[in-house]
């Protein structure tokens, strides 16, 4: 029998994997109360079913696919309700928290008397020709999530306590995403010393790769960099036992948060940045 599924929010990625599902004759089920025009228009083209409150409760699985900064809003906000149910739906976290963070979540669905798996997501979101993204899922009942690859989604198990899929997601995006804080810096600081063409050749003669993956990762970062600032200090949190790597990651928060003003606003920077791999086409 195919699972019922609650699917809060229908952002880019939460309703790319609505879609899968739909697309798999999977019930997908969200909010949309007071939510914006866009956002109806999307759960609606990935064919999810806005409904109320009791609806949203009475399904078998809870995926939460939020901004970090609400998503022990929403553990909170639904531990009361899940904890009074005698069957309460299994709730994933699959946000970009930390494994602090999560292990909170835990303890708080623990507590109201729900079932509770913590997920990361590794890749863009879903879409035809694209097996991903993958949703690494770890906890007690992790395998009942992954056995929604039946349904087009790709989970993996974790073999590793509440914490082992955020921790994962932690390391990955710090990774990847840390990179391109790196390039962006070192791309603005040179343009503003004069020394952008030379370093564009230079990354061409003997970085070719690095500078392909920056001349693709970058400009793409633009419009979410206002999401990743956030993630960064998920990360900061992830990494605050060890001294300077903490900073490290405060500042590359810092760094999204400029480029996500700058690209609401002027497109200073990012036109400078825009210009540099500009150059590509130049030199091909």
């Amino acid at each position: 029998m195919k699972p019922v599924i609650t699917l809060i929010a229908p952002g880019n990625m939460g309703a790319s994997l609505g879609a899968r599902l739909t697309a798999n004759g999977v019930e997908v089920r969200t909010s949309l109360e007071g939510r914006s025009e866009a956002t109806i228009k999307r759960a609606q083209l990935a064919g999810m079913i806005g409904v109320d409150d009791d609806a949203l409760y009475d399904v078998d699985i809870v995926l939460s696919v939020l901004p970090p900064s609400q998503a022990m809003a929403l553990v909170t906000q639904m531990a009361a309700r899940l904890g009074s149910m005698e069957k309460p739906p299994l709730f994933v976290d699959c946000n970009a928290v930390s494994p602090e963070n999560v292990r909170q979540m835990a303890t708080v669905m623990s507590e109201a008397g729900a079932p509770f798996v913590d997920g990361g997501i590794i890749g863009g979101p879903a879409r035809v020709g694209y097996d991903g993204p993958k949703l690494y899922v770890c906890g007690e009942r992790a395998a009942e999530i992954a056995a929604l690859n039946d349904y087009g989604l790709f989970a993996l198990v974790l073999d590793g306590p509440i914490g082992a899929a955020s921790a994962l997601k932690m390391s990955y995006a710090g990774i990847t995403k840390g990179l391109n804080a790196i390039g962006t810096s070192m791309v603005l600081a040179a343009e503003r010393a004069g020394a952008g063409e030379a370093l564009y050749k230079e990354l061409a003669d003997s970085q070719a790769q690095l500078l392909e993956r920056f001349s693709r990762n970058i400009p793409n970062m633009f419009s979410k960099a206002r999401r990743w600032g956030p993630e960064m200090r998920e990360i900061s949190e992830f990494v605050s036992e060890r001294a300077g790597e903490e900073q490290v990651y405060q500042g590359f928060a810092a760094l999204y948060d400029r480029i996500g003003d700058d690209f609401e606003g002027e497109n200073k920077e990012i036109e400078v940045l825009r210009a540099f791999f500009r150059r590509r086409n130049k030199t091909d």
